[in-house]
């Protein structure tokens, strides 16, 4: 198995309202087929499924899915970008869940979340530079 993640799909209850939260923030659909939203990252794919029909498909009951513990990560290049994508965030709808401030490693973060409670994280590592694409590597490496 190689050592990546393809696809991230969040099982969602409101899909409309939470294709149209990530499209605020400037994201823009890819074609997909019939009852998936996706969005193209820098090598992956973010993918909007509906709840119930992730259950069934896993072949699990809703309530079994529940609320793993785990953030989405998204970095920036420096320090004053988090307020920036917190405040856009907030004006899509999103809801702060920590504002952006200096953490004990040495980067700046803030954590938020989404219309359907997904918890990401707004993070300047200044040990982990971004690649000219925006990729990331652990250590910048």
């Amino acid at each position: 198995m190689d050592q990546r993640i393809s696809l991230i799909t969040l099982g969602v209850r409101d899909m409309a309202g939470t294709a149209a939260f990530y499209e605020a923030l400037g994201w823009a659909r890819v074609n997909a087929e019939d009852g998936v939203i996706a969005f193209d990252l820098i090598g992956q794919t973010l993918g909007l499924y509906p709840l119930e029909k992730l259950a069934e498909d896993i072949g699990v009951a809703v309530e079994d899915l529940g609320r793993g513990a785990m953030t989405l990560g998204y970095n920036v290049r420096d320090k004053g970008e988090v307020a920036a994508v917190l405040s856009r965030v907030e004006a899509a709808g999103g809801r702060i869940v920590k504002p952006a401030q200096d953490v004990f490693w040495g980067g700046h973060h803030g954590y938020f979340a989404d219309p359907e409670g997904t918890l990401w994280e707004v993070a300047h590592n200044p040990y982990a530079p971004l690649a000219p694409d925006g990729g990331f590597r652990w250590k910048g490496h």
